[in-house]
């Protein structure tokens, strides 16, 4: 057989590129289609949940575009508090986009008070109740609450009936493990993170600027 030559290597190359730009166009033309049937928008209910990393950092970068879009949010935080995050130096910068609102003391076996925990968790959901009843609010996001309702700190069927009276154009994320079934079932748009590999089963601890 004969060594391709410089000119047969061309048109091959050329022929390649042909059957790209055939496919891509293809590609275009049914994406254009199915994006021509999508015409509504609403609020959604966005549920984060599942074992792996990136339920919170996720939601903050839902927040960060609706800053960008000039929109208000409103962040409750049910477990972190206790704690300085790098999230809180930001939105701190943010005061009249983002009301920032760390109100936990921690994981419930750090704290070992049930009633504090319950008391605690009530008064961060009366402050998310608040922001959602709020129609100044465009976005508010519930960090952690699926802990809170894993541990019946708050009755699930309360928050089922909160989020869904929100506004015709309210979003409201709500994150944590363990997402009840009906919140899941309720929810617009869930997303379960799932974890594949973490430092911290090497024995490396959480970090500034990727855990908190």
């Amino acid at each position: 057989m004969e060594p391709e030559s410089q000119e047969d290597s061309a048109v091959d190359a050329a022929n390649g590129d042909t059957r790209h730009a055939d496919k891509m166009r293809k590609k275009q033309a049914a994406r254009t289609a199915i994006m021509a049937t999508k015409t509504r928008e609403q609020g959604l209910l966005i549920v984060h949940t599942g074992k792996g990393k990136g339920k919170t950092s996720a939601a903050l970068g839902m927040v960060v575009r609706a800053i960008g879009h000039g929109m208000k949010v409103g962040v409750v935080q049910f477990v972190k508090g206790a704690m300085t995050t790098g999230e809180k130096a930001v939105f701190g910068a943010f005061p009249d986009s983002v009301e920032f609102k760390p109100m936990g003391e921690g994981f419930t076996w750090d704290t070992q008070d049930r009633a504090r925990d319950i008391a605690v968790t009530r008064a961060a959901w009366e402050e998310v109740k608040r922001m959602i009843s709020d129609p100044s609010y465009h976005m508010v996001l519930a960090d952690e609450l699926n802990i809170a309702l894993r541990y019946d700190y708050l009755p699930l069927d309360e928050v089922l009936e909160v989020v869904s009276a929100r506004g015709e154009m309210k979003h409201v994320i709500v994150t944590g493990r363990n997402a009840p079934e009906a919140l899941i079932e309720a929810a617009d748009l869930v997303t379960e993170m799932t974890m594949v590999k973490h430092p911290f089963r090497s024995g490396v601890k959480a970090q500034k600027g990727i855990e908190f």
